[in-house]
């Protein structure tokens, strides 16, 4: 299975959740798949997929927990899922330790681990050499899965204490997709407002 089909399985279950996609061919292929206001394709900046998201479910969980009583804490009760890719994480280790340490609830990282830089011509990266399965649970994940292993819907709809890490073990390769047809204003402000 190569990527856009992870992306679409992973994608069949998603409802109201805030997706993250990684830079290039993951977010382009993502937006093809299925455009919506709640998905934030990154454009330029590898490597910071889980850290932009990591920061979202910081924010949304601190207004969660800010309003407890209050009906409108409902609007900020919703996941993140960061559909990031084995060299971006690579690229950002330091943000494995970063979440596992702040360890929000409503977070999920997905590692679509092709063993390649997809978007740059398909150049190996070290995944095929170190398990980042592996050292998302040495850096402190409590939840840390390969997705074969894991029901994800049912996992996606539970109610989790801590941060979720996902490897997607994936073949290599990209989807022939166009660009995505969004300005970055437009990409934000209607991620924003979907919030």
């Amino acid at each position: 299975m190569k990527r856009f089909e992870a992306i679409e399985e992973i994608m069949k279950d998603i409802t109201r959740e805030l997706v993250i996609g990684n830079i290039g061919f993951p977010s382009r292929e993502l937006y093809e798949i299925r455009n919506r206001n709640e998905n934030f394709y990154m454009l330029g900046s590898m490597g910071l997929a889980s850290s932009i998201g990591l920061g979202i479910a910081l924010s949304l969980d601190e207004k969660r927990n800010n309003k407890k009583d209050d009906l409108d804490s409902k609007q900020y009760n919703k996941k993140i899922i960061v559909l990031d890719g084995d060299g971006a994480i690579l690229m950002n280790l330091g943000s494995l330790v970063t979440i596992a340490n702040q360890n929000p609830s409503n977070f999920i990282l997905i590692c679509l681990d092709n063993e390649s830089y997809g978007s740059t011509g398909n150049q190996s990266t070290y995944s095929k050499n170190s398990d980042l399965l592996e050292i998302a649970k040495s850096s402190g994940f409590k939840k840390a899965y390969d997705f074969d292993e894991i029901n994800f819907k049912e996992l996606l709809n539970s109610n989790s204490n801590d941060s979720i890490f996902i490897r997607f073990k994936i073949a290599p390769g990209n989807e022939n997709v166009g660009i995505i047809d969004l300005t970055p204003e437009e990409i934000k402000t209607r991620f924003m407002n979907s919030i």
